[in-house]
């Protein structure tokens, strides 16, 4: 059983009992959170974590860092650096964004060292995989994001970007919108170029249930990107940015229903007036997931 089942079930659970000493609160306050999808705790099957830490309602903020290498600059040992620069830093999380290199032996080298959670997004190897092949990045076959993201979760991550919420009808609302500064999401632009280039559905939207199977195997939390987030003031609060929440929301039930934890990134680049309403209206729309944050910029 998984962790949300567990709570479910009010099932003894150690990562409740360690989440519930790190925040000082009540286990039984962890428990009902994870219970109703308010609170994760991130944490694969497969891997030993020596920091457990719970993100969600009445918790402390949670802070991630960002590492990974870029085909062209590859250094495992510089990954590891930034990586123990991250933890003594006080960093809750950290996520593995390289493109360059080899990908799994820099990922199994950060899930061996990292002492906190590691999150990664799966479609940035599948592009890399797609380029690799002589093909476009419009060509990400599903069946290869599929299997990225398996091997991922058996390497032992602990939770996934996925960027569910974009689909044929969301970049329709896309294609007519007129936004400034585009799709700034790189998985999101990706899946774009594959819908409009081909006119097939994101399997990832398609095929949701195939992969919540697998998040389920392994109890990988699942971090529903937000593709269509703003980039820049101007297109802050948008259609495109609250369709895809809309689907966003209801992609979390389906996951609590299935056993699978689940958060929301958001709300992307928003000025100062209009975070509260975004905050409100993420909680809202995502029946109180809790919200990944994030810009580029939160406010201008």
């Amino acid at each position: 059983m998984t962790l949300i089942e567990d709570a479910q079930n009010k099932k003894a659970n150690g990562l409740i009992k360690s989440a519930a000493e790190v925040e000082n609160l009540n286990e039984e306050f962890i428990r009902a959170g994870v219970a109703d999808g308010t609170i994760v705790i991130p944490k694969n099957v497969n891997r030993k974590l020596w920091e457990i830490v719970a993100v969600g309602k009445g918790l402390k903020t949670k802070v991630n860092a960002n590492i990974g290498t870029s085909p062209d600059h590859i250094d495992i040992a510089e990954e590891l650096a930034k990586l123990d620069a991250a933890v003594k830093a006080g960093a809750d999380a950290v996520m593995d964004l390289s493109t360059g290199g080899d990908l799994k032996q820099i990922r199994k080298e950060i899930l061996g060292a990292s002492p906190v959670q590691v999150g990664t997004v799966p479609i940035y190897e599948a592009a890399c995989k797609t380029v690799a092949k002589g093909k476009k990045i419009s060509e990400i076959d599903g069946e290869l994001l599929f299997d990225v993201i398996e091997e991922q979760a058996q390497q032992g991550v602990d939770f996934i970007t996925v960027h569910c919420g974009i689909n044929k009808d969301t970049v329709e609302i896309l294609n007519r919108q007129k936004r400034l500064a585009g799709v700034v999401s790189r998985g999101g632009s990706f899946l774009v170029k594959c819908i409009n280039a081909v006119g097939k559905e994101n399997p990832l939207f398609e095929n949701y249930d195939r992969l919540l199977k697998i998040a389920k195997k392994y109890d990988v939390t699942l971090s529903l990107g937000d593709g269509f987030r703003p980039g820049c003031a101007f297109d802050a609060s948008d259609g495109p940015q609250l369709a895809e929440l809309s689907v966003l929301g209801d992609l979390v039930l389906r996951a609590r229903k299935a056993g699978v934890q689940s958060m929301i990134e958001g709300p992307g680049h928003i000025p100062l007036n209009q975070i509260e309403a975004n905050v409100t209206i993420a909680k809202r729309l995502g029946h109180g997931a809790p919200l990944y944050f994030l810009g580029p910029l939160v406010t201008d």
